[in-house]
């Protein structure tokens, strides 16, 4: 082992052996790591390229070495790797060559564990490999705790940890790359920090100069270029000169560490090379100028106004239409509108179901009706990118009121037709927003999120509304309120939540309804006593039942709510102007 007092910075790394190696092999592998299995000569020759161009340091070929990404058991990954660390051995033979143990990132928190990690570090200490790359990561999930880990086995291990970011500075998952860097880096646990993946090597360094750097060894290892899919095959530009010279100017913005991901080959890296023994460093800039903020003129959100001064403020959900008839839809927003009501939320194509789309509804209610419009956006039909644009053009007309959920799942019989998108939940999408909300918008979005007060343990409900509270929720919309079970829910809710909480109101429309509603739709608990006084009613006692029952429950919910929360059955809005009635007065 290498000490760390033992590396001479500036480390030259190789480059991408993922796209290399079909550029260079005959054989068909999905992954290219179970060439360490089946093309032993190839990943053998590819290192020694590497080495050859000049580079110091090598990456094991076990990015992909998991049980989900090889689509196997953990006995397959651990011939994998220990046959990927043999090979890298036989390619460095007695030169003075670093090797480090490459991981990528599994999952999130939320469908990994931690021994997930845990047990592939143990193939490599238990080999001779205590040094470390993990690279590609779009979050901190486990990364400090394997660090620790590897630094009580063998303290003197040299642990780099490599985010993947976009143009923009953040991650797949949402993630700003600035932020995860100073996590890393004052840990205690991580040596280097740095960036690589998705990004070629001017996005990386325009990213550089506009941030603060971490007083930390950095490493820096971007894609050739942005790439082109050709016939299924993905190319990137051939332009080493371009590449060798971008690369070794983040020297200059403070990087330690350089190599190539994806697209870069040996000859890449031997550019490099042979430039930088010749290469003047400058000294560190560190510019720090944070991102730009999105310039919009300031104007005030009268619904979070009204939260935030105890005016109670009335929401109405109101779902837009499934054809073309908005001009009903229009209308009858301008009754709700004339009746009190202070907002209008409009469900994201509920039970999965396309209907016009909430914001576009959201403008024409602020911009023709002046109706404060309260957005709700699911994790099912947007990747980051569609989700960031959609947030940046509600943000520049004001629309500034949002309510994440996780939303409803395509329905099983449509699902080889219609692909969900789950890139967030509700609480990773939150804490997104609430990001954009530090450091790039002017007018921060107010950020709901669902509460289950029908939930039957409460309590880890009750958790789970603490993690969302943590990720930026400072609004809180429950579930209807329809039972004594639920009202003293709200009454918890409210001693141990520091957000609003907008009291879901539901008025119940028949007998059918109510038992539909018992039966069927998840998160909702009605009364059987309830259900029981809609028996044998006709309409207009139905009509008058759900009225009541409704400002019954309002009232009984009213000192622990800081506002309603009303749900518009069937279109009735002729029952939600009834109900506005009684609040009203």
């Amino acid at each position: 082992m290498t000490k760390k007092t033992d590396i001479i910075f500036p480390l030259l790394f190789d480059g991408g052996m993922g796209t290399y190696y079909p550029e260079v092999s005959n054989r068909l592998l999905p992954e290219c790591e179970m060439g360490n299995i089946f093309d032993k000569d190839t990943i053998l020759k590819i290192h020694r390229e590497y080495i050859d161009a000049g580079a110091k340091a090598i990456k094991t070929n076990t990015f992909h070495a998991n049980t989900i990404s090889l689509s196997s058991d953990f006995g397959v990954v651990e011939k994998v790797i220990e046959s990927g660390i043999k090979i890298a051995q036989e390619a460095v033979g007695d030169r003075n060559v670093l090797i480090f143990g490459d991981i990528g990132q599994i999952g999130t928190r939320e469908t990994t564990r931690f021994d997930d990690y845990r047990e592939i570090v143990d193939v490599f200490l238990n080999n001779g490999i205590v040094d470390f790359l993990f690279e590609t990561y779009s979050s901190m999930d486990y990364l400090i705790e394997i660090a620790q880990y590897i630094k009580s086995k063998v303290e003197d291990s040299f642990i780099i940890a490599s985010f993947a970011i976009g143009a923009d500075g953040q991650t797949r998952l949402g993630e700003w790359g600035e932020n995860l860097m100073k996590e890393a880096s004052n840990c205690g646990f991580i040596d280097a920090v740095g960036f690589n993946c998705v990004s070629g090597p001017l996005r990386i360094r325009e990213y550089l100069e506009r941030i603060e750097i971490p007083n930390s060894t950095i490493s820096i290892m971007p894609n050739a270029g942005y790439p082109t899919v050709i016939n299924g095959r993905t190319f990137y530009p051939n332009n080493k000169e371009y590449f060798a010279n971008a690369v070794l100017k983040m020297l200059d913005l403070g990087a330690d560490i350089i190599g190539g991901c994806c697209g870069t080959t040996p000859d890449y890296i031997k550019e490099i090379a042979d430039i930088l023994p010749e290469y003047e460093r400058k000294e560190r800039v560190n510019k720090g100028t944070k991102s730009i903020k999105l310039e919009t003129p300031y104007k005030e959100n009268l619904f979070r106004n009204k939260l935030e001064n105890g005016k109670k403020p009335i929401a109405v959900e109101f779902d837009p239409p499934q054809d073309l008839n908005i001009g009903k839809y229009m209308e009858n927003a301008k009754k709700l509108e004339l009746a009190g009501i202070d907002a209008i939320t409009i469900a994201d194509c509920p039970v999965a179901r396309a209907r016009i789309d909430a914001s576009l509804v959201a403008y024409k209610l602020k911009n023709e009706l002046g109706i404060e419009p309260i957005v709700h956006m699911t994790c099912r039909d947007r990747n980051i990118n569609a989700t960031k644009a959609l947030l940046l053009g509600l943000n520049v007309e004001n629309i500034l009121n949002i309510i994440v959920v996780t939303g409803d799942p395509i329905p099983t019989a449509e699902k080889n037709e219609i692909k969900s998108v789950f890139q967030f939940n509700s609480a990773k999408l939150a804490n997104f927003v609430d990001e954009l909300n530090k450091d790039l918008f002017t007018n921060p979005m107010n950020i709901g999120a669902a509460l289950n007060v029908n939930a039957r343990n409460f309590k880890a409900e009750l958790e789970i509304a603490k993690r969302k509270e943590e990720a930026g929720v400072n609004v809180f919309y429950t579930q209807p309120v329809i039972s004594e079970a639920a009202v003293e829910n709200i009454r918890l809710a409210k001693q141990e939540l520091k957000a609003y909480i907008m009291g879901g109101i539901f008025p119940i429309v028949s007998y059918r309804n109510a038992m539909f509603m018992e039966s069927e739709l998840s998160g909702i608990h009605v009364s059987q006593n309830i259900i029981d006084l809609y028996k044998d009613k006709d309409k207009e006692e139905c009509n008058k039942l759900a009225v009541d029952i409704a400002y019954d429950f309002a009232k009984k919910i009213e000192n622990y709510v800081d506002g309603y929360y009303i749900m518009t059955p069937f279109s009735r809005v002729d029952l939600v102007l009834g109900l506005m009635d009684k609040l009203k007065h």
